[in-house]
């Protein structure tokens, strides 16, 4: 450790889950006055309820680089963020580079971190799929092969990255940090005194309706697929009802293939911010999604989950949470609403270590490093 001079680590962002994670860390690094940490936004993803919104609620501080490199395909906004990021990096000359999770801002700053010799750590490593048609899946892989500090949050993960040949050494099982927040914010979404203008609008009643998220290219770039699970979400909405925040992409695809959505037991709402998305998540009977931490924040909640997707990173949301995988079979997604709505699913476990307190044990781990 070089005396009377702050350890610089660079904290890298890009997309709505990553700030949710990055909120618990930021706060702890804070707490250790030899760090400094330094916030970039890639600029990922750019719509303010997306991304904006996020900083506000969870307190992050607003970032000192933001790179605004907006959408694009994988290649160009891959690029995009390389090209700027290196900037940042020949200009601070970090100690250290963490990136969270598995978007392309996660891949891109560990490319380049690890081509200019700074270490790399990325958090909630070792997650997968095995399903490699999706970009989250190539982004995963690659980061943990060049990274040198890998923190999990369970087990599995854990034995997948020594299954891949990557040293015990670098691994460290620390937990959800993801659980983090949501164990920070509960209190305040439980409250009495808070209640979303949204569920008050649509005259909502807790666990009187469904919630659907929906935005994987799996199931909203093709016309058939996108048909086949909006008509099985009507037959749904004829006994509850649903209420659905659409992602941008999603209402793009909807409109480019001119689908309907007639029923009005559907309700279609813009996107919304992480603390009307948790107030909602936590009141609902069920939740539909295709999304990586929702599946994460309703086995903590307790919510029964059906994911719309053939395989999940998260399989410890399955074996032990409230998740059950449906895919787009329209049996498989009515026969599981059913057993929730006569209560008859199963009730599910909270994983090992997910339990608040992540992001301290990574302030630990990371200044046992840096001092070396």
């Amino acid at each position: 450790m070089v005396r009377n001079k702050k350890i610089k680590i660079l904290c890298v962002v890009g997309a709505r889950p990553n700030f949710i994670k990055i909120s618990p860390l930021l706060q702890e690094l804070k707490k250790y006055p030899k760090f400094k940490p330094i916030l970039v936004h890639t600029g990922q993803h750019y719509d303010y309820e997306m991304s904006g919104s996020f900083f506000k609620e969870l307190d992050i501080p607003k970032p000192d680089y933001n790179l605004d490199v907006g959408s694009g395909s994988h290649a160009s906004q891959t690029a995009k963020i390389m090209i700027e990021f290196e900037k940042i990096c020949l200009k601070e000359k970090p100690n250290l580079v963490i990136v969270v999770g598995d978007v392309n801002s996660t891949l891109a700053a560990a490319l380049v971190a690890k081509k200019l010799f700074i270490p790399v750590a990325h958090v909630e490593a070792g997650l997968r799929s095995r399903d490699m048609k999706m970009p989250e899946e190539i982004n995963r892989i690659l980061t943990d092969h060049i990274s040198d500090y890998l923190f999990t949050s369970c087990p599995e993960a854990n034995k997948n990255l020594i299954n891949e040949g990557i040293s015990k050494k670098k691994i460290f099982f620390v937990g959800n940090i993801m659980i983090d927040t949501l164990k920070s914010q509960i209190s305040k979404i439980k409250s009495q005194k808070y209640k979303p203008k949204i569920f008050k609008q649509l005259n909502l009643k807790p666990k009187k309706y469904a919630l659907l998220t929906l935005h994987r290219p799996s199931n909203v770039d093709s016309k058939e697929t996108l048909k086949n699970l909006l008509d099985t979400f009507k037959i749904i909405s004829e006994k509850i009802p649903i209420i659905f925040p659409i992602h941008p992409r999603t209402l793009k695809q909807i409109k480019k293939f001119r689908l309907k959505i007639s029923n009005k037991q559907l309700k279609i709402i813009p996107p919304l911010n992480y603390l009307e998305t948790l107030h909602l998540m936590a009141n609902s009977k069920l939740i539909l999604t295709d999304s990586g931490g929702i599946q994460e924040e309703t086995t903590v909640l307790k919510i029964p989950c059906l994911t719309l997707r053939k395989n999940t990173e998260r399989p410890i949301t399955v074996e032990i949470g409230t998740n059950t995988i449906v895919g787009q079979d329209r049996n498989k997604i009515l026969e599981q609403v059913n057993k929730i709505l006569f209560g008859k699913y199963k009730k599910g476990k909270i994983p090992k270590y997910w339990d608040g307190k992540t992001a301290e044990r990574i302030g630990e781990l990371l200044k046992q490093f840096l001092r070396r």
